[in-house]
């Protein structure tokens, strides 16, 4: 019998140890409530106005006849700037657009530096060269228009195509 009186003993001490935690933390947040409560009510009309604030009809609904007067909404249009228009020089171009093809000579497309591939090219003139650059050609070699970026301006394609040259003279 003192085998189970201990653990009643023991049994007991931790619910009663239980129950004292249990009711200063009843009695803590009954403090806290007092003390944060004084602040903001619900009978308080600054309660009142934000509860009707949420839970507020979205929309309304207006039978045929009926009229609606609203207000127009004051458009709030932040000032922007203009766009900044960056022109790309001949070298970026290439770099982005002409490089992936020319660079090693992709498609037939004849490799910078390469004099003898450019040579027939440049002798049927820079008009012919920029109009395949900028409308694309399709014969021995493939080039897409703009070098497959519809982005570039005709200058920049233009740009492009005279430093191709200029480096495979």
């Amino acid at each position: 019998m003192s085998r189970d009186q201990k653990f009643f003993d023991l049994y007991s001490l931790v619910i009663g140890i239980l129950a004292a935690v249990g009711l200063g933390i009843w009695v803590l947040s009954m403090k806290m409530s007092d003390l944060t409560q004084g602040i903001y009510t619900r009978d308080a009309a600054e309660y009142q106005a934000a509860v009707e604030e949420r839970i507020r009809p979205v929309g309304a609904v207006y039978l045929p006849d009926e009229e609606i007067i609203t207000e127009r909404p004051a458009a709030d249009i932040p000032d922007t700037p203009d766009p900044v228009v960056t022109v790309m020089t001949g070298p970026q171009v290439y770099n982005t657009a002409c490089l992936a093809c020319h660079g090693a000579g992709l498609a037939g497309a004849p490799a910078l530096g390469d004099a003898e591939a450019w040579a027939p090219r440049i002798a049927k003139g820079n008009d012919m060269l920029n109009s395949n650059a900028i409308n694309g050609f399709t014969g021995v070699a493939y080039m897409p228009p703009r070098g497959g970026n519809p982005n570039l301006s005709d200058q920049e394609v233009i740009d492009a195509v005279a430093y191709m040259v200029s480096e495979s003279q």
